[in-house]
């Protein structure tokens, strides 16, 4: 980020509505099962939910914000996520890339685009499950 583009951010000042809906989507994000990991389009590690600072423990955890997601990933996947990043900034219609199936543990990912209108501002990581649910309906321990 330049000094220009810090400054403009330090001087923004979100309204009461914008903190407002800022904290609605980090505690969806917080509170999400799965592993989000979001970058900036040059690959930077912005953030990491719970579970993901959890499910990256052995490779550094928490510890991998502001360091270059590359770093994890083998020069064939680097390339693959290379190639998506490109493809999300080429329109603004390019959002989401079905990336891989783990059998193990029954779940697909994808890459998702983050957007700023269509400006193209990062990405990050979706997982979805295809197990049935083992938690009963409505049940609300005490």
């Amino acid at each position: 980020m330049t000094k220009e583009n810090t400054s403009s951010v330090q001087e923004k000042v979100l309204s009461q509505e914008e903190q407002k809906f800022f904290l609605f989507y980090k505690s969806i994000i917080e509170q999400d099962r799965c592993a989000i990991v979001i970058c900036n389009p040059q690959h930077e590690i912005l953030y990491m939910n719970p579970a993901a600072i959890q499910n990256y423990k052995r490779r550094g955890g928490a510890k991998l914000v502001g360091k270059s997601l590359l770093d994890c990933h083998n020069p064939k996947s680097q390339e693959k996520i290379v190639r998506v990043i490109e493809w999300f900034a080429s329109s603004p219609q390019h959002n989401m890339v079905y990336i891989s199936h783990n059998k193990r543990k029954n779940k697909d990912a994808y890459m998702v685009a983050l957007r700023d209108g269509d400006e193209l501002i990062g990405y990050y990581e979706k997982h979805e499950f295809r197990n049935e649910e083992v938690m009963e309906l409505f049940d609300l321990p005490e």
